[in-house]
């Protein structure tokens, strides 16, 4: 994939921007779940989070807290792991609900779960 000269190194062209309530757990559960690194984090105060990111093997997922200005914005999104049932497993015993269980799909083996954020992740294994 050809990368535009400009991009910084660690970002792709495009990457999710979600506002989120409590985003320091949300950085719990990313880690816990798909083993995610934070890249970055500026506070707004103590508690607030004004921005941050996280990185799932090279792929960036930029966040906030929400406020009263910037209000809660979810996303759905899908992500290849190597092993959809454990990383569902982890998700579940992480505070998430299932919405489909792990199945046998033609594009390899996937479930649903929406994340204690609000945030639904089809996790898939491929063939």
């Amino acid at each position: 994939m050809e990368k535009a000269s400009n991009i910084p190194e660690n970002y792709q062209r495009i990457m999710p921007y979600l506002i989120i309530n409590d985003g320091e757990k949300f950085i719990k559960f990313m880690q816990n779940v798909f083993d995610a690194r934070e890249q970055y984090k500026q506070m707004r105060d103590e508690k607030t989070i004004m921005h941050a990111e996280i990185n799932i093997k090279g792929s960036t997922i930029m966040f906030a807290d929400c406020t009263d200005t910037y209000h809660q914005q979810n996303s759905g999104m899908f992500i290849y792991v190597d092993s959809c049932d454990e990383t569902y497993k982890k998700a579940i015993d992480n505070g998430a609900q299932s919405i489909m269980p792990p199945a046998d799909q033609s594009y390899g083996r996937s479930a649903g779960v929406k994340d204690p954020f609000g945030n639904t992740w089809w996790i898939t294994n491929p063939i």
